[in-house]
This record gives C-alpha cells, structure tokens and sequence, in this order.
C-alpha cells in the first residue's frame, strides 16, 4: 500500500552520503550529515536555509546531548561536538575498531545512553560492532560481527531494541534491560529480500512502529515490528534513500535524507535532487528526540 503524502525537496544539498537526520525541538532545526563530505548540516527548515559545518573526518550521526552540544561519531571515535565551530573533543575510541573503519549511526535509547554502530571499509563482512556509550563515561561493546550497522530503535514501553546490519538483509530485535542496557535474545522480525534495496536508517512513531529507509530502493516504509507485516510504502524522488526521522512542532513531519554517490547518470537525470533532504507528512507523529544524559 502506497502511503499518501507528498513528499518535497526541503535541501537541495546534492550530497555524496546525507544521512543521520535529527530533530532538535529547543532550537527547532534538523541536523544532517554528509559522511563522504566530513561535514555537519544544520537546517532550518522553515526558512530552508542549511549551514555546513566541516568537522574534518568522516561523520557517521550525531546525538543530542542534555547538557548542550552534540555528541558524533567521526571516524573510529566518539567526540563531543560544537555544532557551531565543528571542534570536537574526543570521548572515546573503542580498541576493538580495525583501522579503516568507521562509525555510521547511533541514537540514544530512552534512558539516556548512546547505542553507535561501526562499519569497515566497503561494508567488509563481520568487521564492525556496535557500541553502548553510558553517560558516566563508560563505553561497552555489545553485539559483534556486524558488517553495516545502522539503524535503531526501542519499543513503546523500552522492552525492545530494534536493530538493522544492512547486509544481513533484516531487522533485528532484542529483549531490552531498561535499567541496565543489556541486551538478550537476538531475534529476526523483519525480511527484506522481497522488498526493494537494502534497509539502511530507521526511526520508530508515536504507535511504536518503525520507518525504514531503502537504500537502493527510493522509498521509505513503515512495518508492524510484532508481525513483521509491511504496512505501507512512501515514494522519495532519490534511489539512494538512506535514513528518517520524525520533526516539526507537532512530530508530524518525516525527514528523509538521501545519497547521491552510486547513482548513475542516467538515474540523476530523473532524480536531479538525489543527495536531498526531503519532507512528507504521513498520518502519524513522532517521538520525541532522546538526548545522551537525559533519562526515561
């Protein structure tokens, strides 16, 4: 089923890899990255004026942090950032992280800690993890052998974790400790082999089912994560759509960003706007950004 929405062209960026769009309510902006072009977008989506801020390494997401600021992955590091300057000052670099590899997305989870996956270079099988940051400082490896990690979210009642390793062509679930972070029970609920492209960035609405970009695909759909049931499609004039997230005053606005490396010549002359942020307005709002330190 096709969702009805038109979707439009909020940025005309035309970047290599936009990804990690962020919603921050207080400054009422969107954050973006482009991780081929090292940057930080900051968005002003009612006047469309984007600002890139250049944070001199590969940028995989950023996360709102409770006290102000961003914190990011750059590379193989988590820093805190100055969405301002692009300064950044280094947290931490897991030791298990070869050379080459690179963080690609992170979200906070509802009790306030940073979940943030790796990838090596050319999505290498097997050779990225993904990581548990606590806001004490403290810095776990929890799920090992994943080769593009991506996208996360948690259900309404924190009980489950969500979470996509895009070659592995499925959305897995977790039995989530709210109290502790740990997770339990990896499970397989979502198949794409019959869907189009590769599942890349994921959000979660207010009815606790998740959006999911398809790389390769140019859409975004929504699924029943307890069923595993595809409950609807949403057409983006970009091949390479890559993630989404919810924003706006009211949460009612999905943001959907794109990449225009890998597109052919021939695609970008009927989808100019490739490497675009886009905007629809599905029947459903959000959930509210969560930041690092900031607890359910």
């Amino acid at each position: 089923m096709l969702i009805s929405s038109e979707v439009e062209l909020v940025v005309d960026a035309r970047a290599q890899l936009g990804e990690g769009p962020l919603w921050d309510a207080q400054q009422g902006r969107l954050y973006w990255v482009d991780i081929s072009g090292c940057a930080l977008h900051v968005c002003d989506p009612g006047t469309g004026e984007d600002r890139s801020v250049a944070v001199g390494g590969r940028i995989g997401f950023v996360a709102l942090r409770a006290r102000g600021g961003l914190i990011a992955g750059v590379e193989r590091s988590l820093v805190e950032l100055d969405p301002g300057s692009g300064e950044s000052t280094a947290i931490t670099t897991p030791e298990w992280e070869p050379e080459g590899n690179r963080f690609n997305d992170g979200k906070c989870d509802p009790q306030g800690r940073l979940w943030a996956g790796t990838m090596g270079t050319g999505g290498k099988a097997g050779s990225g993890s993904l990581y548990r940051l606590d806001p004490g400082g403290g810095c776990s490896r929890m799920v090992t052998e994943v080769s593009v990690s991506n996208g996360l979210g948690w259900s309404l009642d924190s009980s489950t974790m969500y979470y996509i390793d895009s070659r592995t062509q499925r959305v897995s679930a977790f039995d989530f400790d709210a109290p502790s972070g740990e997770v339990a029970n990896r499970r397989e609920i979502i198949c794409f082999e019959e869907q189009p492209g590769t599942p890349d960035g994921m959000c979660a609405d207010a009815e606790g089912m998740l959006w999911i970009a398809h790389f390769r695909g140019g859409c975004v759909s929504r699924w029943d994560p307890g069923s595993g049931e595809r409950l609807g499609l949403l057409e983006v004039p970009a091949p390479n759509t890559t993630s989404c997230a919810f924003g706006g005053a009211g949460l009612e606005d999905l943001y959907i960003t794109s990449a225009r490396a890998g597109v052919s010549d021939a695609e970008l002359e009927r989808f100019p706007h490739s490497g675009g942020v886009f905007r629809a307005r599905p029947d459903v709002r959000g959930l509210p950004t969560k930041c690092f330190g900031a607890g359910a």
